[in-house]
């Protein structure tokens, strides 16, 4: 088993990396290791594990600010700004059983480094746009920290956008500051049923370019509306597309009964109301329908991005080159769960030629979010990246982590 590194503060962990750059030795960055099965296999000798950096270091309700060390359990935060009636606006998913580990084990850090955002993407902007802040150690064993606790206080580069997504490989933050709302006061949901895919991205879009302020689009087909633990979608026996209204709750009820009349020419309507619509943007936002013990089969999962309009459509184009699959619309018809199965014709490329050709007639892009070690060892996990974007990668890695000695490999081979 490999040797674990446990820093307790960040002293320690700037000890710890300037180690491995002295020994040469890589390091996989993990916190609660909730997706470790996320990116390209490990490649590092040892594991450097920042989760007992924790505790909540700042937070100030009226300036609607939270700072906390990286590997503080999303939980502990979440219940935090629950108790002033606050929220992370961009929705963080919880994505461990969905990549076969438990639920509520993700940390600040982890979801910031992956740059993970929820439904609430299309209204509130994605993780990274709610990033101030950060104090890290660089993989050259330099502890820097970059940002502020307000927008407005950000000189220099912006090493909040550049950190937000890449994985681990550039830096290992030790604490974040993030910025917070408040949360809404209520939250319905309006469900239209029986649509098909392409008809449900009509009406995603009509819903999000009305005056009725909707942050959630979404649509299940049938199959995976059966799947689903609120009752009025998981006895509908039909196709259910989802658009969320939340504020307060005179605007809210009357904005959904607005958005009823407009959709009505779509199809039956009908509306969650408080737990239930909570209960069902959970799932949409956590994949449950493709996690756990519904999708007991091991199926592998990509993550696409597309324009909202072509969703179905690239579907439908992958569809005709693998045959059985699945597909959940997030983001407005934008952000597609794709589940394909894992048959003996999957075994060698997970089926990325049909789905890359696809996603790129599109303008997309496309992410293998679950499939076993050895299928992610062998196929472009991330987007393949032209000559350009290449080279802006490679000089980023080479200026931050010279050495390779943070989590090499984990986003692209060699890097």
């Amino acid at each position: 088993m490999a040797e674990r590194l446990r820093p307790k503060n960040a002293d320690e962990l700037l000890d710890a990396v300037k180690w491995a750059v002295a020994e040469a030795s890589p390091l996989e960055i993990v916190g609660a290791g909730s997706k470790r099965a996320l990116g390209r296999p490990g490649q590092a000798d040892r594991t450097l594990d920042v989760s007992k950096l924790s505790g909540i270091g700042l937070y100030e309700p009226n300036e609607l600010v939270l700072g906390a060390a990286a590997g503080t359990p999303l939980a502990e935060i979440e219940a935090a700004l629950a108790a002033e009636r606050q929220m992370l606006a961009f929705e963080p998913p919880d994505l461990g059983p969905l990549l076969g580990g438990a639920s509520g084990k993700q940390t600040l850090g982890g979801v910031i480094a992956c740059n993970l955002s929820g439904p609430r993407r299309i209204k509130a902007g994605a993780a990274r746009d709610h990033f101030l802040g950060f104090t890290a150690v660089s993989g050259r064993g330099e502890a820097f920290k970059a940002g502020g606790r307000v927008v407005k206080n950000v000189t220099g580069y912006d090493l909040c956008k550049l950190i937000a997504g890449s994985y681990g490989t550039l830096a290992v933050m030790s604490a974040v500051t993030v910025k917070v709302l408040p949360a809404p006061e209520k939250t319905r949901t309006v469900l239209v049923f029986g649509l098909d895919d392409a008809r449900a991205g009509e009406a995603m879009a009509a819903a999000l370019g009305s005056a009725h302020e909707v942050s959630g689009a979404a649509h299940l087909p049938a199959t995976l509306a059966a799947r689903s633990g609120v009752s009025y979608v998981m006895e509908a026996k039909v196709a259910v597309t989802a658009l969320r209204v939340e504020g307060p709750g005179p605007s809210v009820e009357h904005r959904c009964a607005a958005l009823r009349e407009a959709l009505g020419g779509y199809g039956a309507t009908e509306e969650l109301h408080g737990h239930n619509s909570g209960a069902f943007w959970r799932e949409v936002r956590d994949v449950s329908a493709f996690a756990g013990a519904a999708d007991g089969d091991g199926r592998l999962v990509w993550r696409l991005s597309v324009p909202p309009s072509e969703g179905a459509r690239v579907v439908a184009a992958i569809a005709g080159e693998v045959g059985d699959h699945e597909a959940l619309y997030d983001w407005g018809g934008g952000l597609v769960w794709l589940a394909l199965p894992m048959s003996h014709n999957m075994r060698d490329d997970a089926g990325a030629p049909a789905v890359r050709a696809a996603v790129a007639a599109s303008g997309g892009h496309a992410t293998l979010f679950r499939a076993p070690a050895d299928i992610r060892a062998a196929v472009e996990v991330f987007q393949p990246l032209d000559a350009g974007p290449a080279g802006l990668t490679a000089r980023l890695k080479e200026n931050f982590d010279p050495n390779g000695v943070l989590n090499p490999g984990r986003m692209y081979a060699g890097v």
